[in-house]
């Protein structure tokens, strides 16, 4: 199958703003949960709580995603994650906007790795308030499909996190808090909540953390060190999985300058699991 004929689908998704999403991601970070006023801006990245897939019951696959083929091209290979995105944050979201999201498949590419096959789809997501031609937000989300676990297969080199840090907060992810981020983002990824099939059918050894989580718990970080600052540009990269069988950290760093900021999250085992950069203005 020529799986370059997805290239330059597009889908449209419109939305509504609305405060009790934001109200229950604050309560599982951790924040106070009152429902923000309209007007109120939108946390960096939490317009993902937002625009949320809605395949019916009889259209999803068996690992708990929408069935392929529909906008995002039908890869033959049966193990699918996100591994990182690019945002330019154009102009601030604010509770009670209504929005539409505009998606194209922006390129798709086949390679080979360590385990085998590899195909790297990669999505634009462009939002803007509604009436309004200019965008407010642009998303770049690259995904990567894998062949299924085989016995001897490598795991990634595990990369030492930097020795220090300004920012760090501990976190512990139980299964409630990842069923939680699965719930407000309506994500049915059978890996961030289903412990035997993650385990005996994609060959990990525990639950993923989803990775869009952990580049929020970054952002939040920094929310808390610099608050009042607009986020101009943000990037992140999963360097390897975290599961939910130990605490992990997420750190930050300001760089010189004044406007950069290096975030990373580290593992248990001190490994780089995640790394990110935001540019603020």
């Amino acid at each position: 199958m020529n799986l370059g004929q997805w290239i330059g689908r597009t889908e449209v998704v419109s939305d509504v703003l609305t405060p009790t999403p934001w109200a229950a991601l604050a309560a599982t970070l951790d924040r106070s949960p009152e429902r923000p006023a309209p007007g109120t801006a939108l946390p960096p990245l939490w317009h993902w709580l937002y625009f949320l897939p809605l395949p019916r019951q009889s259209e999803i696959g068996p690992d708990g995603h929408a069935k392929r083929g529909g906008f995002l091209p039908p890869v033959p290979l049966p193990r699918r994650m996100w591994a990182g995105s690019q945002f330019e944050f154009h102009a601030p979201l604010a509770i009670g906007d209504a929005v539409t999201r505009t998606s194209t498949i922006d390129g798709v590419s086949e390679k080979s790795g360590r385990t085998g096959a590899l195909v790297f789809v990669r999505v634009r997501h462009e939002i803007r308030r509604d009436g309004e031609a200019a965008v407010a937000l642009t998303e770049f989300h690259d995904i990567v499909y894998r062949e299924a676990a085989k016995p001897g297969d490598l795991a990634p080199s595990p990369r030492p996190a930097p020795p220090a840090s300004a920012w760090e907060r501990r976190w512990v992810p139980d299964d409630v808090l990842l069923f939680r981020y699965s719930a407000l983002t309506f994500n049915g990824h059978r890996i961030h909540y289903d412990r035997r099939y993650v385990t005996e059918v994609e060959g990990y050894p525990g639950l993923v953390v989803h990775g869009p989580l952990l580049a929020t718990l970054l952002l939040d970080l920094m929310r808390d060190a610099l608050p009042g600052v607009f986020v101009a540009r943000y990037e992140f990269r999963a360097i390897r999985p975290v599961f939910d069988l130990h605490p992990f950290f997420a750190c930050g760093q300001p760089q010189p300058g004044g406007t950069s900021y290096r975030l990373w999250i580290r593992d248990h085992a001190g490994c780089t699991a995640m790394e990110a950069t935001a540019v603020v203005r």
